[in-house]
């Protein structure tokens, strides 16, 4: 058994990296993390995503982890330990890896509350990796090398891609179920070549995006007007159907097109604000080229998935990183970049510009960055923007899916009747032409 470092910590050592260690990663956004899932597993590291998302992951939460403690912590620690307690691990041959930012937000004290956690329900054998690039924890057996981070990325990439296809394409298609399909096919080519070494070199991904654009651009579809909803938030409830109960879905089934902003820019936003940060108190001058050279490469990324859906005028490129920081001013400062910080406030803003003016910020409990960010931001925006139409949505163990759905088609209703307003007015003036 690896040795203790403090009562909590048990290292992930190199030896149970040989031994072929179960990694358990919560899940937040499947068709991404299974990407990520196979970039690990090519570089030697056996983990596997959790999928369980029926009650007992809240129960286990509530059980081990403080009520006050934002939402997104008690699901991710209850699923973790919900698997352990299925009997599907062998609990002395598995770890857990949750990621740090090494900011503000009290995601970074997750790895503690974990640890905590797995003492009192009786598994302090099991190790937990941090995943971070601010060298908050290292583990012996466990180290991010450039070729993982890289894999990462390109799973971030094509994760995004094909979410942002898939939203512009399903709610239109002629044949149901024909973009899902679509979405699993090339999941599963990614997949296949990441495990084969292959997909994630630059060339690879260029490749593949214009592949993907084209094979979503053959789908048959009628484009009727429907109502637009944007998606926000904080980023697990976000991107989580168990932390959102299933809010894609339902939107889905209320006739609506979504948007989800992309994983890209929360990539871009967490490094731009080490730059933010050198600007304002200085620091080391290899910190700053190796920063800077991390932009460049995350805006070179960014720049292959726009050129790649612009390509086909259907659908609708993502919007440019600088070009949402630049929407966000006069809105929220730059400096408030706790958690997702102005990248929230931002990401309402470019969706409502871009004509997603129906948004649903999902509110986890407990999240203050998020309530300050979001709900509290709200009010600046409908000043800014008289037809914008946002309701915050709270999610918390105790809350109700009725409640939350009922309140979102409060939202719709309204965004209904001014989708009617606008067609009607469209057919009079077609009448009036005629």
């Amino acid at each position: 058994m690896a040795k203790h470092k403090d009562s909590d910590k048990v290292e992930f050592t190199k030896e149970m990296k040989k031994q072929g260690y179960n990694i358990l990663v919560p899940m937040m956004a499947p068709v991404h993390f299974k990407m990520i899932e196979k970039a690990f597993r090519e570089n030697g590291y056996n983990l596997i995503l959790l999928h369980n998302s029926s009650r007992a992951v809240v129960e286990e939460g509530l059980k081990y982890v403080h009520n006050d403690t934002c939402y997104p912590a008690l699901l991710v620690i209850g699923q973790m330990i919900d698997a352990l307690n299925s009997g599907n691990y062998d609990v002395n041959r598995t770890a857990l890896m949750i990621t740090q930012t090494g900011g503000g937000c009290r995601a970074s004290n997750y790895i503690h509350l974990l640890r905590k956690a797995l003492k009192k329900a009786g598994y302090p054998q099991v190790p937990v990796i941090s995943l971070n690039i601010s060298g908050l924890e290292r583990s012996e057996g466990f180290k991010l090398t450039p070729k993982i981070g890289i894999s990462f990325m390109a799973g971030i990439v094509y994760g995004d891609v094909l979410m942002l296809l898939h939203n512009q394409t399903r709610s239109y298609e002629v044949n149901p179920g024909e973009s899902q399909a679509l979405v699993d096919a090339w999941t599963d080519k990614i997949v296949a070549q990441l495990s084969n070494g292959r997909g994630w070199r630059m060339n690879d991904v260029k490749a593949n995006l214009a592949a993907i654009t084209a094979d979503f651009a053959k789908i048959p579809v009628e484009r009727t007007p429907k109502v637009k909803v944007g998606i926000v938030g904080e980023i697990y409830v976000k991107y989580s159907s168990l932390g959102n109960n299933n809010l894609e879905d339902f939107l889905i089934s209320e006739g609506c097109e979504i948007c989800v902003p992309g994983i890209m820019g929360f990539a871009l936003f967490k490094v731009d604000n080490r730059l933010e940060d050198i600007k304002l108190y200085g620091g080391k001058w290899l910190k700053k080229v190796v920063v800077t050279a991390l932009m460049n490469y995350l805006t070179k990324l960014e720049d292959v998935i726009v050129e790649a859906v612009r390509k086909y005028p259907q659908f609708t490129p993502p919007a440019r990183y600088a070009h949402i920081k630049k929407l966000v001013d006069g809105f929220i400062g730059y400096g408030n970049k706790m958690g997702e910080g102005w990248l929230l406030t931002a990401e309402m803003v470019e969706l409502v510009d871009s004509g997603f003016e129906n948004i649903v910020c999902t509110q986890p409990f407990g999240c203050l960055p998020n309530h300050i960010c979001a709900k509290g931001m709200i009010s600046k925006i409908r000043d800014s923007y008289k037809n914008s139409n946002i309701v915050p949505i709270d999610y918390d163990p105790s809350a109700s899916p009725v409640n939350q759905e009922n309140r979102i088609k409060l939202m719709l209703a309204v965004a209904k009747e001014r989708l009617n307003a606008v067609k009607a007015e469209t057919e009079r003036e077609a009448a009036t032409a005629r």
